[in-house]
C-alpha cells in the first residue's frame, strides 16, 4: 500500500516532504504527491506514516486503497 495526498486539500506547506524516510513525497503542480511505488507507509521503522503525523489538514493524507 501507499499513502495518498488529496490535491484539493493540500495547502503545499511542505511539512510532509522532509519527514518521508523513503523520499516518496515530491512537489507536483503546486501541491505534494506520493510516489506509490516507493512509499512504504513508513513500515517497519515507524508505527504510523510520518507524513500523516505532521499534516495539519484533516483528511489531506489518507491510506490509498
Amino acid at each position: 500500500m501507499a499513502m495518498l495526498i488529496s490535491a484539493e486539500l493540500c495547502s503545499a506547506c511542505g511539512d510532509c516532504e522532509p519527514v518521508c524516510p523513503t523520499g516518496a513525497i515530491i512537489p507536483k503542480k503546486g501541491v505534494f504527491f506520493v510516489k506509490a511505488d516507493i512509499c512504504t507507509e513508513c513500515e517497519p521503522d515507524h508505527d504510523m506514516p510520518q507524513c500523516l503525523s505532521v499534516c495539519m489538514e484533516d483528511g489531506c493524507i489518507e491510506f490509498a486503497e
